[in-house]
This record gives C-alpha cells, sequence and structure tokens, in this order.
C-alpha cells in the first residue's frame, strides 16, 4: 500500500514539475527569447512583462487619450491609437506590442506593407479568432487558404456591378424613409439631431433589405443581436486570453452563446424559406441572401463530385452574420465623420451639393449618376483618409518569413496601422493633417504617389468585398441628404473618434440641419 501511496505521489509531482514547466515557457521563456530575437533586427517597444505583456500601459494609455476631448482640425493618432502613434513616435516604422504572451509587430514601411498584403508566399493570413470572438462571425475574413478561396469565389458573384445596381431600389426606400422622417422633423426650418444612432439605425435598415429583400421586418433583430455582441467581443478582446476560458459559465459567456443561438434560428428559417421559394420555382431575387444560394447551388451542381463543393447551411449563416456586422458598422462609420467634415467645411459643402443637384437634378438618385459624383467620391476619399472604419489591418505569420530585411518567425501577429500610414507627412505632405480632398483629383494612385499608403478597405487578393457596397450606399444617403438640407456642427457636439472594433464617435454626433 505504501509503494502505491508512494508511486502515485511520484507520479503527481512529475505532472505537477511538467505543468508548471510548460507554464513557465508559455508565460516567460518564449516571450523573452522572441523578445531578443526581434530587439537584435531593431524591432523594439516597451519590454514584456510576465502574462501582462504591455496590456497595463496600453489600458492607462488608451483611458488617458479617451479622457480629454480635442478639435475636429487636430490629429486623431493620439485619440484613436494612442499607444501606437506613442511607440512610433519612440521607435519609427517597426515596433512590437505585447499583447499578453502575444506579440504583435507593427509595421508603417509602405513597402514591407506591399509584401505582407500581397501575400505572395502565401505565409500571411487572417488570425484565427478564439471561440467567443468568433460568435460574431467567422465567414470569409476569417479564413485563410482554399477555404477562403472557395468562399470568395461563392460569395463573388453576389456583388458584381450588375448585383449591386439591382439592390439600388432597397437603398433609395431606405433613404427615402430617413429623409422623410427628417424633412418633418426640419418643418420649422432648423433641427438638432445626432446622426450617429441615426445612420446606425439607417444601415442597419439598408443591409437588411439589401441582405433578405421581402423577409428584410424579420432581420432588424438581428441588427440589434450583432450590436450587443460586438460589444462583448470587444470586452474579450481587450482582456488576456486564457485557454478554455470559454468552457467557463461566466455571465458574458453565457450571454454570449444565447446571442449567437438565436442568431443562428433566425438566419437558419430565413435560409429555409429562401431555399424552399427557389425549389418552389419562384422568380430570382435580388437580395444578397438569394444571390449568395443561387451563387452556392451553381457551384454544387458544377463541382457535384467533390465532398467539399458548395458550402454549408452553417457556413452561409456566418457569412450572413459577417454582411451584418461588416456592412452596418464600416458604412454607419464612414457616414457620421462624413457629415462632421462637410459640417467643418462649409465650402465643400457647398461644391458637394451643386454636383449632386447637377448631376440629378429633380429626379431620384440612381446607379449611373452616383458614379459620375467625382466631388463626392474624392470628399470619401479623404475622409476614409483621415478616419478609416478599420485603423488597424490585421495579419498573422504561419511560416518563418522574410520581409525586406527582417526576419519574422513562426506564429507571430502582425498590425499595419492604416491610420499612422494614413497620417505619414513623408508620403502625403506637410498638409497631412488637414482634410484636402483635392489630393484625389487624379484618383487615388497619383495621391499616395503609386506607394501601399492608403487602404481604408484593406489591399492585394483580400480586399474588402463589399467595397462598392458600401460606396454606392454611402453615396446615396448623401445625395439624398445635400439636395435637402444644409447642416452645421452643433454647439453640443464633442470631437471624440474612438476605435471600438470601427473608428465611432465616443458621444454621438449632434448636428443641426437647416431645410433648403
Amino acid at each position: 500500500m505504501g509503494e502505491n501511496m508512494l508511486f502515485l505521489f511520484t507520479i503527481f509531482i512529475v505532472l505537477l514539475v511538467f505543468l508548471v514547466w510548460n507554464v513557465l515557457v508559455w508565460v516567460w521563456w518564449k516571450p523573452m527569447k522572441l523578445q531578443r530575437y526581434l530587439e537584435k533586427q531593431g524591432i523594439k517597444g516597451h519590454p514584456y512583462k510576465l502574462l501582462l505583456g504591455n496590456l497595463k500601459e496600453l489600458i492607462h494609455v488608451t483611458n488617458e487619450a479617451l479622457s480629454k476631448p480635442m478639435k475636429v482640425s487636430d490629429s486623431i493618432l493620439s485619440r484613436a491609437l494612442p499607444f501606437e502613434h506613442h511607440l512610433a513616435k519612440e521607435h519609427g516604422k517597426l515596433f512590437v506590442i505585447w499583447y499578453g504572451v502575444t506579440a504583435r509587430v507593427n509595421i508603417i514601411d509602405p513597402k514591407l506593407i506591399r509584401e505582407i498584403l500581397s501575400n505572395k508566399f502565401g505565409h500571411f493570413g487572417k488570425i484565427k479568432p478564439n471561440a467567443l470572438v468568433n460568435l460574431l462571425s467567422d465567414g470569409v475574413f476569417s479564413h485563410n487558404d482554399e477555404k477562403w478561396v472557395k468562399h470568395r469565389r461563392i460569395i463573388n458573384p453576389a456583388f458584381h456591378q450588375e448585383k449591386l445596381k439591382m439592390m439600388i431600389p432597397a437603398f433609395l426606400t431606405c433613404c427615402n424613409e430617413l429623409m422623410s422622417r427628417w424633412e418633418q422633423l426640419v418643418s420649422n426650418g432648423s433641427c438638432e439631431l445626432d446622426v450617429f444612432p441615426e445612420f446606425h439605425y439607417l444601415t442597419g435598415d439598408v443591409i437588411s433589405r439589401a441582405a433578405f429583400g421581402k423577409n428584410y421586418k424579420d432581420a432588424h433583430r438581428l441588427v440589434e443581436l450583432q450590436t450587443e455582441q460586438a460589444e462583448h467581443v470587444l470586452q474579450v478582446i481587450q482582456s488576456i486570453y486564457i485557454p478554455g476560458f470559454w468552457y467557463l459559465p461566466t455571465k458574458r459567456n453565457k450571454r454570449m452563446k444565447e446571442i449567437n443561438n438565436e442568431v443562428c434560428s433566425i438566419l437558419t428559417d430565413m435560409i429555409k424559406k429562401k431555399e424552399k421559394g427557389m425549389k418552389d420555382g419562384e422568380a430570382p431575387t435580388n437580395d444578397l441572401l438569394g444571390l449568395l444560394l443561387e451563387s452556392n447551388f451553381k457551384e454544387v451542381q458544377e463541382n457535384g463530385k467533390s465532398k467539399n463543393a458548395g458550402i454549408t447551411i452553417s457556413e452561409i449563416i456566418e457569412e450572413c452574420k459577417l454582411f451584418y456586422f461588416a456592412g452596418h458598422q464600416t458604412t454607419s462609420s464612414l457616414l457620421v465623420w462624413t457629415m462632421v467634415m462637410l459640417s467643418s467645411h462649409p465650402e465643400w459643402q457647398v461644391q458637394a451639393r451643386e454636383e449632386v443637384r447637377g448631376v440629378f437634378g429633380r429626379r431620384e438618385p440612381d446607379f449611373d449618376g452616383l458614379n459620375h459624383l467625382k466631388v463626392v467620391t474624392m470628399i470619401l476619399y479623404e475622409v476614409l483618409r483621415l478616419y478609416p472604419p478599420e485603423p488597424v489591418l490585421m495579419r498573422y505569420n504561419y511560416k518563418e518569413s522574410r520581409v525586406g530585411n527582417i526576419s519574422l518567425p513562426a506564429g507571430i501577429q502582425i498590425g499595419i496601422p492604416a491610420l499612422l500610414v494614413h497620417y505619414d507627412p513623408e508620403i502625403w505632405g506637410e498638409d497631412v493633417e488637414e482634410f484636402n480632398p483635392r489630393r484625389f483629383s487624379d484618383g487615388t494612385s497619383k495621391a499616395m504617389k503609386n506607394q501601399i499608403s492608403y487602404f481604408p478597405f484593406g489591399w492585394g487578393p483580400r480586399m474588402c468585398i463589399g467595397q462598392a457596397f458600401a460606396m454606392t450606399q454611402v453615396k446615396m444617403v448623401l445625395a439624398s441628404i445635400l439636395y435637402r438640407f444644409s447642416f452645421e456642427l452643433s454647439p453640443k457636439y464633442v470631437h471624440t473618434p474612438y476605435f471600438v472594433l470601427t473608428l465611432q464617435p465616443q458621444h454621438g454626433v449632434q448636428i443641426i440641419f437647416h431645410k433648403l
């Protein structure tokens, strides 16, 4: 009996030592080894601290930045990306941030950015989110390799220009409903509105109609659920990732799972209704879901012999979740900052209004006319430079890689702070902090001097598939507003841009509208 107890005790001690050793390797030995490796190549940052990395400093700097408003004319770097901005000033165009035990090498050099975003060697892919973050969406945005290729091929037809044209009536219906409500509010001459929630609702309405057609009313609940899910995901991202934490019955974990279950249930019902209609011979629809199912059906027919032909119902659900989050958040962000810029620069508001009236006269905006709005397009490009919806692009290095003169080990994150590149005076000139749409008068390539220094929708093979969808929608909304109203910032407005999954106003955007 004593020998058995001694044997079990010995086994316990060995397992305990093994566990402690592996934890020490994870939280100390590997990060310190990687830190020395990066420093030898001149990639520095704040020193790694046990388990926390730089999270304590990052949270302190961010909270301090968010406690202070700024002028509309100021650079937003110190508020939207305060920690990255601080490290870039200290260490230049290559620096590292430790998110717990994970190193993120940040790159601001356009030559290196070209190599990473072109991904010609197939080393740089999307970071695979943990299980909790995945609940927001596990669509094409987060896939890699063959899975990404297949999903992109199936989704692409839904975003072709001729398909986008067919969605214009849905865009116009949503715009007209919002404009009618605003006209009633401004019936006495002027009215103050916080446009941030207004655009949040509008873009949710647009994506609901564009994605689900006649079933759009059932989809409004998805906007509420995905918005709440995004708030939970943000909290998860800002905390230290602990393996297995997903399985703990915490209040947030349970709520995120509840939201996901309800979202999946709503989407499953919609997909089944749509599939039944297609089988019953209903006429093809112009909504994103119908186009996606149609494209998937063709894929299965053409590659039916392959067991991996097409995508599953669960994968279609994830793509629909991505439609909602990406289409909703990105477009509302662009709209709200465009209103701030046009309110602050009335001369550009006047030029844009004159162009809209010259192109459309008294008729409603249409697809061809929207593509002839050169001044409006220049304005949107400049807003996207100053206020990119996704201020940091993320990649993951799956294999040891050489980029320029630096060697990047496998397993590290790569951050490309688009916002810092968009504000680089070496690329954009001394007026880099000024709102100057004229810099885009000859298009984006000449504006960025043929460098990869402007990528509000990404760049390379993984450029955002919904770029044309978002830009068309925003042009439609702006044309509708400019035709009916002049507007200015309210004295109540406080300029407080901050980065929460997308670039948003911390305290809303109060605008005074005047009827024309």
